[in-house]
């Protein structure tokens, strides 16, 4: 039986419902309709009317509605409920439902269990979507048909029904989607664990679990590629299944990618016998977090991408939107982009990309996790720090906290929005500067995503008159 055919026996006839309208679950719904099921969408918008020009294609459909406050409620007599990430596994109505024997599943889960292709997926705190990208790029241009999707790109198990045996579906997945699922891919990364969405994990630990099924799961023959140098990656390795190896830039290891010291090469040595792929000058992308993030993908891709393919990638590539994206130079001033930057750990890695002081816009959604790292690394990287959003004075008083703040001359900033804040790094700006939007928070504040946040930045900054000249 085809994969696709698999899903329709799965779903037809059955009522399903749909937690959010989000762009993957707008795609699985028609995808579910054609297939015979019976769809109801549960989402907090109030009516009909909310979903704007969506709106047609719901009443095309004739897909049931359970909206508004209650809008939970749909769950009941369910024979199938398809969870968004962002509506955490936990919660106790999808418990309930579970508990009365619908089956609460994915759209990520579902394409992992019918795909009939080769899955290589990356997870990880900091810079899965830069590794999982240059994957992409590598065995594309290695020449096999990619499918890129998870927490990147366009929705999987829409496109069932094109994916042939020889193609090769290259996924990032979050702890949000890896939480519940029970299948691994055959090929897994992780690029490191470091505290983070701890709003909407119970504790850390539940954040590490969620982490490990990209593992757990898996059968051999299978790959594991793990971060050397994170404490709790290292420690996965009793997870693994089949093959593993580290990625590292600052250890020369017997299996895996690594940076070598003596000429600055990144190599890989596959049971000690060390091949070089280019040196580091070469290297298109800013900062040693990419190198790290370049490593591991050469590690994910080795036998399956010659020598050569990985070296013309990593030579060529310079980079994702929103990930220290060059924006726009003006007036002597370069902006830079970097909304991806969720965590502390991924502005400081912006930070370090760096070889001279910045302009940082910083602040957010308050994810419930710990600045105290980050403010040693403002003082010694920035000169001025335009803060907004919730977090804005929790990063001010951990920077004030440090002794070295009274000598450091940084100088803290507020704004009430990205207009403002824009406005005050020009305002403080001066030729040969550099501001750069690394918020270190999530987004959900003021905007759906982060890449909502990096767009208005970006139509801001370009927004921005020259200076008059002077008389």
């Amino acid at each position: 039986m085809l994969p696709i055919e698999q899903l329709r026996a799965l779903v037809q006839g059955k009522k399903v419902a749909f937690i959010g309208a989000g762009v993957s679950h707008k795609q699985c719904i028609e995808q579910f309709v054609s297939l015979g099921a019976q769809v109801t969408l549960c989402d907090q918008k109030p009516d009909l009317a909310a979903f704007g020009d969506y709106a047609d294609t719901l009443r095309r459909l004739h897909v049931g509605l359970s909206l508004g406050e209650h809008y939970t409620d749909g769950f009941a007599g369910q024979d199938i409920i398809m969870r968004t990430p962002g509506y955490e596994y936990f919660r106790p109505e999808l418990q309930a439902a579970r508990a009365a024997g619908a089956l609460v599943t994915s759209e990520v889960e579902l394409f992992f269990a019918y795909c009939p292709c080769e899955i290589v997926a990356v997870t990880g705190s900091d810079g899965k979507t830069t590794t999982t990208t240059l994957i992409a790029k590598m065995l594309e241009a290695a020449g096999r048909t990619v499918l890129l999707g998870g927490n990147i790109g366009a929705a999987l198990l829409p496109r069932l029904a094109e994916v042939r045996p020889e193609d090769v579906a290259v996924v990032e997945l979050s702890s949000f989607q890896l939480i519940s699922m029970r299948r691994s891919p055959k090929v897994a990364v992780v690029t490191n664990v470091t505290p983070n969405h701890l709003d909407h994990h119970k504790d850390m630990q539940e954040y590490i679990d969620a982490k490990r099924n990209i593992l757990l799961w898996q059968t051999p023959p299978c790959r594991a590629v793990l971060g050397y140098e994170n404490d709790i990656t290292r420690a996965m390795v009793g997870d693994c299944k089949g093959t593993q190896v580290w990625f590292t830039r600052l250890h020369e290891i017997d299996n895996g990618a690594f940076l070598r010291a003596e000429d600055d090469t990144l190599c890989y040595a596959d049971n000690g016998v060390v091949t070089p792929i280019l040196p580091r000058a070469r290297v298109r992308l800013r900062g040693l977090h990419n190198v790290e993030n370049l490593l591991a993908a050469m590690a994910a891709v080795w036998g399956m991408v010659p020598v050569s393919v990985m070296a013309q990638v990593a030579s060529t590539f310079t980079g994702v939107e929103h990930r220290i994206e060059p924006v726009r130079l003006l007036d002597g001033v370069q902006y830079y982009n970097d909304s991806i930057a969720t965590s502390p750990t991924r502005t400081i890695a912006g930070l370090r990309s760096f070889d001279q002081k910045l302009i940082l816009i910083a602040g957010g959604y308050d994810k419930k996790i710990s600045y105290a790292p980050l403010a040693p690394e403002l003082i010694a990287h920035d000169k001025v720090l335009v803060l907004m959003g919730a977090t804005g004075p929790i990063i001010e008083r951990e920077v004030r906290a440090l002794p070295e703040f009274a000598a450091s001359g940084l100088q803290i900033l507020h704004a009430q929005d990205m207009q403002q804040a824009v406005e005050l790094a020009r305002s403080a700006a001066r030729p040969g500067d550099i501001v750069s939007l690394s918020p270190a928070s999530a987004s959900f504040d003021r905007y759906p995503n982060f890449e909502a946040r990096g767009r208005e930045y970006k139509q801001i900054v370009n927004a921005l008159p020259e200076a008059e000249p002077r008389a």
